[in-house]
């Protein structure tokens, strides 16, 4: 199984490009995604992770993301290698996003609530506030 879900700031504005043989859009971008641990007395390191986009999730980015952003990506690894024009073997880890999510905190709405809305422009809010409106008599235990 290859699944890879990322959180992070954008570092740049995606850039956009078109494939040569079938001018199929590409958007490529970098998250930096902090690591879940700091050694006591040092700041906590992020990863820049490069991410690859193509067609209407490309396209999605491409529109709506901007440098700073916090978004949420889902995709697999992939490795890939190619020769330059000098003859020299390069190399390069990316995440191929299958998915592409706003995480930023909503800045009009409640407190406390993250507004998700996926590449196909559907909306998903979970509030980290919430009410339970049940009595003692309404717990089935």
């Amino acid at each position: 199984m290859n699944k890879v879900i990322l959180m992070g700031r954008l570092t740049r504005d995606p850039e956009v490009r078109y494939t040569q043989t079938n001018n199929t859009l590409v958007a490529s971008f970098s998250l930096a995604v902090n690591r879940r641990f700091a050694r006591q007395g040092e700041e906590r390191q992020a990863d820049f992770i490069n991410i690859v986009a193509w067609s209407k999730t490309g396209e999605f980015c491409s529109k709506y993301f901007k440098k700073g952003q916090q978004v949420a990506i889902v995709g697999r690894l992939q490795t890939r290698t190619w020769d330059d024009d000098q003859g020299q073997k390069h190399y390069v880890t990316e995440v191929v996003a299958e998915e592409a999510y706003f995480a930023d905190s909503k800045r009009d709405g409640e407190a406390g609530s993250v507004g998700f809305e996926n590449t196909f422009g559907e909306s998903l809010s979970q509030s980290a506030e919430f009410q339970v409106n049940a009595s003692d008599d309404d717990l089935p235990f």
